[in-house]
């Protein structure tokens, strides 16, 4: 039940500000993304293979995708505050590890233990839901949903130049960094929002099979999955593409990278404007169907063609206006199909969506050599695409599950 509770900035007698919130959520996707700029050097720094060092980026989301699961239902038995400071504090230690380690093995266990991050986000939105009403609340999850999506996007160009400049450890000094100065904005600001004790994650499965056994959930949960499949198999195989196959710096690399971010607030900005009119159904199908044909031509060009990185990074552009268009809907819609089971349903969609995108980032690391080009990541994520858009069709003459 929504508190109503005053909000005083950093007083920890009260619930915690957005600004909060939103740095809680953006210190989380930063740590998406960031050192994607630097896995072809990391990978000669640890005398390992792209394909090994790219679980950093594929093992990472699958581990959210698990942890996201567990997190809300953890916080609910033992409280928001708590929970945060504590997922802050080991996310800096395990930084501090992914830093200093010795083997890529190292590192990656590491990697593994920075998941942790991902409780940022799943306590943003639950505090969020439990200070104020339905409709307050979406407004107010919009502003952390934005920054989820456009910090991944930027995070690499600020790599990039970090990496130009001191070396791919310095995006682990910065995530250092910006997790410690969260972690006392939480300390000083995050008051207690949590009114009960939970159910616990034993109550919480107990609604999955009434989820799981519908169509429309699944309709909009795999629509969101393929559609940031195709920029999560981006972020899997665009350093080894930029620097393997085009010869780009890191920075440019991560400038590159930046493209889709340009699409996608388009994508948002139209979402947010015409949803309401449009549907949700008709924004998300309309978003797959520009990403799909933005990707194609990407594909036609670079076959018939020389690999071009104008061609490539410059079509990412559709695949984040697209994916501006569909992501908002096809989450909404996942939560809508059982209004009571809201909570649950975004846990669940989520989890799907990231192991999805897991898949789709080792697949895509795994298809790249020097010898293919940049066309199997091309149609690895037009494929994708598109089957974001033929999930739609489980939705069509449904009401329930």
């Amino acid at each position: 039940m929504a508190t109503h509770a005053a909000v005083r900035f950093l007083d920890r007698t009260t619930p915690p500000h957005i600004a909060t919130l939103i740095l809680a959520s953006g210190i989380a996707s930063l740590n998406v993304s960031v050192f994607l700029p630097s896995l072809a050097r990391m990978a000669d720094h640890f005398g390992a293979s792209y394909a090994v060092m790219q679980l950093a980026v594929s093992g990472y989301l699958a581990m959210t995708a698990v942890l996201q699961i567990a997190m809300g239902s953890v916080a609910d038995t033992l409280g928001r505050r708590p929970v945060m400071i504590g997922a802050m504090a080991l996310f800096i230690l395990a930084t501090l590890g992914a830093l200093f380690a010795p083997t890529a093995g190292v590192f990656l266990a590491f990697r593994m233990a920075q998941a942790v991050v991902i409780t940022g986000i799943v306590l943003s939105r639950a505090v969020v839901r439990d200070t104020v009403g339905a409709t307050e609340a979406a407004s107010r999850i919009g502003y952390i949903t934005m920054g989820m999506a456009l910090i991944p996007m930027v995070g690499p160009m600020i790599g990039g130049a970090l990496d130009e400049s001191f070396g791919w450890q310095a995006s682990f000094v910065l995530l250092a960094v910006g997790g410690t100065l969260v972690l006392m904005l939480v300390v000083a600001d995050q008051g207690e929002t949590a009114q009960a004790r939970g159910d616990g994650l034993a109550a919480q499965l107990a609604h999955y099979p009434a989820l799981l056994g519908s169509r429309r959930f699944w309709g909009y949960s795999l629509c969101a999955a393929f559609a940031s499949g195709a920029f999560f198999a981006l972020l899997g195989g665009a350093s080894f593409v930029s620097g393997e196959i085009f010869g780009l710096s890191p920075v440019w690399t991560g400038i590159a990278l930046g493209s889709p971010a340009i699409g996608y607030t388009l994508g948002n900005f139209l979402s947010g404007r015409f949803s309401v009119r449009v549907g949700i159904d008709r924004m998300a199908a309309w978003g797959c169907v520009v990403a799909t044909l933005g990707l194609v031509a990407s594909l036609v060009l670079t076959v018939s063609g020389p690999d071009n990185p104008w061609v490539f990074f410059g079509f990412c552009t559709a695949l984040g206006l697209g994916n501006g268009m569909t992501l908002p809907n096809a989450m909404a819609g996942s939560i809508s199909v059982r209004p009571d089971l809201a909570g649950t349903a975004s846990g669940l969609s989520g989890a799907i969506m990231t192991a999805g995108g897991a898949a789709l980032s080792v697949l895509a690391g795994a298809m790249l050599s020097r010898e293919s080009g940049a066309w199997p990541l091309q149609a690895l994520m037009a494929g994708s695409a598109a089957l974001a858009g033929v999930s739609l069709l489980l939705v069509r003459g449904t009401q329930d599950g």
